[in-house]
């Protein structure tokens, strides 16, 4: 938190502006949409709700199908079984880690040949790194299926020079206090059409009417971002790019002093888009490097370095059990040998030395 920040917060209180409507939130909204480059926006509670949000306005009902990133957190996926929809999972690529265009391209081929086509198709913007969304979106509309874009993590990354998350029917972001930037909690809904965000600001604040009374004609939800977040997140949108800049430098300095070890290889940047390096992935051959991934994290949880493992592929959770998936192999395997290193903005030299000391002493 920074200076700016704070004035915004105070502003807020100064004026008695608290609840989830106000200044804050209208200019958090537009300035957003100068950042990403996209025309409408919609400040909300989480990127969860936003993704929520998405799924019923694109008329998610029970028992649709819907195509789904499976190397993400659950948050993905879980909306989709808010509305009683059943999520399929894709498969990840080497390439971005995200989803692979080639097997989505094959299930909808083969779904279409069943007559069984999806809903929607979200596809998810992992670790700071936009998926080929081209191929992607060209796929969706050849069988003119909605694409959302979770681009919770990808906030400040590019793809051929534009915002991931600003190319689909929808996009989302998150601003949880673990994001690049944070209000602590909150999230954004994009869209070029105007129609959609405004049925998400109505769904977002209980779908009440137009009356002088209260009075609503279908659910809403209570999802609106308070004003005193909304001016957090002003504040944090004017050091982004200083926040990409810090994420990127320390990849920098861990790939410069653990990229030549036998057996680490770094998550890579695909050559279509600059990644923010959100956080600094890395995958362990245990085999070359002579101890695996849970060897290493457990080696830094002693040294009080928390690290963790990418995420838990969605088609392995207990909760989605039977749930069909795509492929698997990929993530399956980023998964069991990937390792997520310390990556925050502020971290200082000595803290970032303190993490590749350890790391090099593993080493047989």
């Amino acid at each position: 938190m920074g200076d700016s920040e704070l004035e915004f917060v105070k502003e807020a209180f100064d004026t008695n502006w608290i609840a989830p409507v106000g200044p804050h939130v209208d200019a958090f909204e537009q300035e957003f949409c100068q950042v990403v480059g996209t025309s409408h926006a919609a400040a909300l509670s989480s990127g969860t709700a936003a993704l929520h949000l998405a799924l019923r306005l694109i008329g998610i009902e029970p028992g649709d199908e819907v195509f789904c990133s499976t190397l993400t957190f659950i948050a993905t996926a879980s909306p989709i079984t808010y509305l009683g929809a059943k999520p399929i999972f894709i498969d990840s690529d080497r390439t971005s880690w995200n989803m692979n265009p080639d097997l989505l391209q094959e299930a909808l081929d083969h779904r279409a040949k069943t007559g069984k086509l999806p809903k929607a198709v979200v596809l998810v913007h992992l670790y700071g790194q936009s998926a080929d969304i081209d191929a992607i979106l060209e796929i969706c509309n050849y069988y003119n299926i909605p694409l959302i874009e979770d681009a919770a993590e990808a906030l400040g990354a590019t793809y051929k020079g534009r915002s991931p998350g600003t190319f689909g029917k929808i996009g989302i972001y998150s601003f949880n206090g673990n994001k690049i930037i944070t209000t602590s909690g909150g999230g954004m809904l994009v869209s070029e059409a105007p129609d959609l965000v405004a049925k998400a600001r109505f769904l977002a604040t209980q779908a009440r009417d137009p009356a002088p009374h209260y009075q609503h004609s279908e659910i809403g939800y209570n999802y609106r971002l308070s004003n005193v977040l909304a001016g957090i997140g002003r504040g944090q949108l004017q050091v982004l790019r200083d926040r990409v800049n810090a994420r990127r430098h320390n990849f920098e300095v861990y790939q410069q002093a653990l990229g030549r070890l036998p057996g680490i290889e770094f998550m890579p940047e695909a050559a279509f888009g600059r990644s923010t390096r959100w956080l600094t992935c890395l995958t362990i051959d245990p085999k070359a490097f002579g101890c695996d991934r849970e060897q290493v994290r457990l080696a830094l949880a002693e040294q009080q370095i928390e690290a963790r493992p990418v995420w838990k592929p969605l088609h392995l959770q207990p909760v989605f059990a039977g749930c069909e998936c795509i492929g698997g192999e990929v993530a399956e395997y980023l998964f069991e040998t990937g390792l997520c290193l310390p990556s925050g903005s502020n971290l200082t030299p000595e803290e970032l030395e303190r993490v590749i000391e350890v790391v090099k002493g593993l080493k047989n």
